[in-house]
């Protein structure tokens, strides 16, 4: 199979080399990622200004571009090849619920859907060190054909892990969540005048649906969450409920 990686923390992250070694085992793997970190930017792309690309390594490529502008690059011919899937991530941090909306590592999966291919964004549910990504790669990895067999083009999968490194964690499927930050907004004047914000905050989970990707997440599991790339529609998720992954 070949499979092209992405993330949205940058093509060096921790987390993007360990799916990149696990891959690379039994599939042909590219890398196209940013050049740097690239956080919240959603679904933004390029579209005034050029892209630059510098090859890092045998198959690998950072660009200057938003994760979404890796995935528009690499399928339009910058690779050579057509990948059979794109997998976004794992970012350093949830993606959980309504997070969906700001995350550059999953606008790159839903850019892979937007052109007909299957695509996959994974996170870990920490900001900070230590990571455990094994539990999430080792998932993935194992079950990645059955996912794309059962990938249709009106979606595409948004699956967060626990920060655990119990092994194999317990896996469900899932709806979004709706997830609130307590946000805070710190304001200073410089000595010219010029007034600078910096928002900060973290998530407030406390009031979350029982069932949702939320909640499956902080309770120890891996969360499969299918998404619709139609923004008014509830994605129909039925072809994954006999999916082997499901099970054991």
């Amino acid at each position: 199979m070949n499979i092209l990686l992405t993330n949205d923390d940058g093509i060096e992250s921790p987390g993007l080399l360990a799916l990149e070694q696990a891959f690379s085992v039994r599939h042909s793997v590219w890398v196209v990622a940013p050049d740097g970190e690239r956080s919240g930017m959603s679904h933004y792309i390029t579209m005034k200004l050029p892209v630059r690309a510098q090859h890092r390594g045998v198959n690998r490529m950072a660009i200057s571009g938003s994760p979404a502008d890796c995935v528009i690059l690499a399928l339009h011919g910058a690779i050579g090849v057509r990948p059979d899937v794109v997998i976004s991530g794992p970012n350093l941090g949830a993606n959980l619920g309504t997070d969906v909306v700001y995350s550059g590592t999953v606008a790159a999966a839903r850019q892979a859907s937007f052109a007909g291919v299957p695509g996959i964004a994974l996170s870990v549910d920490s900001y900070s060190p230590p990571w455990h990504f094994s539990p999430l790669v080792d998932f993935v990895t194992e079950h990645i054909d059955e996912i794309v067999s059962l990938w249709t083009p009106d979606h595409f999968l948004n699956i967060n892990a626990a920060n655990l490194d119990n092994g194999r964690l317990p896996v469900a499927l899932t709806a979004l969540g709706r997830r609130t930050y307590s946000d805070r907004l710190y304001e200073y004047e410089a000595p010219s005048g010029d007034r600078y914000f910096f928002l900060d905050g973290a998530p407030d989970d406390s009031a979350v649906h029982p069932e949702s990707d939320v909640s499956f997440v902080k309770s120890g599991g891996i969360a499969v969450t299918p998404v619709s790339i139609f923004p008014n529609e509830q994605c129909d998720f039925s072809q994954y409920e006999g999916a082997s992954f499901l099970r054991g």
